[in-house]
């Protein structure tokens, strides 16, 4: 692997959007992420703006890596987000303890295989600990074993919880949390 793995910068807003576009264009998208290709496209460049400040280096509620080629492309990312003990998650629920929640995980098709998903996650892990979280959790599909089997490689294990996919299908997000160790 020759890519940096690093945090975005504020003004690479537009590359934030690139990325999350192409990665709303993967087949696996509508297991992977909460959110449309269509409804993505549709936000103002104001909206890209504000979420690559908001995860951007130096931040401390949010931090999204990039996995940047050689060549300056970026080809995966992760975002972490910090969840504070007494709010709530994004489907709603209590947070019961201080935790990151790791979100928008994607590597471009070529790249899959090649180590960058355990990098990315990795950097993410590294961030959370460093500012004294000792727990980080993330949410798979059911039916995406793809992802669930690269989660599970890089040290992630299932917690038993699980909350139901947004949309009523009756489909299922299964918890899986990395412990400080």
């Amino acid at each position: 692997m020759n890519h940096v793995i690093r945090s975005i910068r504020a003004e690479e807003w537009a590359e934030v959007k690139a990325l999350r576009l192409a990665a709303l264009q993967d087949p696996l998208a509508p297991l992977a992420f909460l959110e449309t290709y269509e409804e993505a496209a549709a936000r103002a460049d104001a909206f890209w703006r504000e979420r690559a400040a908001g995860a951007a280096v130096g931040t401390t509620a949010r931090q999204q890596f990039i996995a940047e080629a050689p060549d300056g492309e970026w080809a995966g990312s992760v975002t972490v987000l910090v969840e504070e003990a007494g709010g709530t998650d994004p489907f709603g629920n209590a947070v019961e303890q201080a935790q990151g929640h790791v979100v928008g995980v994607f590597v471009r098709p070529e790249q899959r295989a090649s180590g960058l998903i355990g990098a990315l996650l990795d950097a993410a892990l590294e961030w959370s600990w460093g500012l004294g979280l000792e727990r980080v959790r993330l949410f798979v599909h059911e039916r995406n074993s793809r992802a669930e089997a690269a989660y599970r490689k890089v040290g992630f294990v299932a917690s038993g919880a699980t909350v139901p996919v947004p949309g009523g299908s009756g489909e299922r997000e299964l918890e899986l949390v990395f412990k400080r160790p």
